[in-house]
């Protein structure tokens, strides 16, 4: 049986770093945001929906322009509500199935989702977890990964759910503010105690 763990958190809290830990200590990672990537590749049936709400965020490939549907969904809630409505239920089915095929071969799945619960995928979780940040550290991060300024990447951040948010509402908390050493060692506690808890509770059924 295979136990599906969630890893969230905001832009630039460091999940991906997080992730990388837990992949060598036995994980199997699906990456959320590949899969977006992969229903909102060209021509896919996921942009032909998304291209009937957003038409100048595709040509006639149906290619999608990342940065220009950005600055709309990131500065309209109700645009990125429309966004999400159409591109969830793709994500979903594909997480889902890759689930299916890991379930095979891998005791531990963990789901690398940065909208988790917007999604609803956290319901597929046995325990989540939350990768959190400074502020200013996760401006730094995401400007400088996604090449935006400053006032896009603000924008994208009060899109999201709060750090507060994801302490509350998840199992464990990883910070991510300093040395990557303690990033590792608070990684490794989590699994240590993930992997103690879901052995017990075997051991009990």
């Amino acid at each position: 049986m295979s136990h599906v763990i969630g890893l969230t958190g905001q832009s630039g809290a460091g999940k991906t770093t997080v992730s990388r830990i837990f992949e060598e200590n036995g994980f199997s990672v699906i990456n959320c945001d590949e899969i977006a990537k992969i229903c909102t590749q060209d021509g896919s049936e996921c942009n032909k929906k998304l291209a009937q709400v957003f038409p100048g965020c595709f040509d006639e490939k149906l290619s999608l322009d990342r940065k220009a549907i950005s600055k709309i969904i990131f500065s309209d809630k109700n645009m990125l509500k429309k966004f999400d409505d159409i591109v969830y239920p793709f994500i979903t089915q594909l997480i889902m199935d890759k689930i299916d095929e890991l379930s095979t071969t891998s005791e531990f799945i963990l789901l690398d989702a940065p909208t988790l619960f917007e999604s609803g995928t956290d319901k597929l979780c046995f325990v989540k977890i939350a990768v959190v940040a400074d502020f200013e550290k996760m401006l730094d991060r995401i400007t400088l990964r996604d090449k935006i300024d400053k006032e896009l990447a603000k924008k994208r951040f009060a899109s999201q759910l709060s750090c507060d948010f994801f302490k509350k509402n998840c199992d464990y908390v990883i910070y991510n503010n300093g040395k990557l050493s303690d990033t590792v060692s608070d990684a490794l506690k989590v699994i240590r105690i993930i992997k103690e808890d879901i052995n017990g509770k075997e051991k009990k059924t």
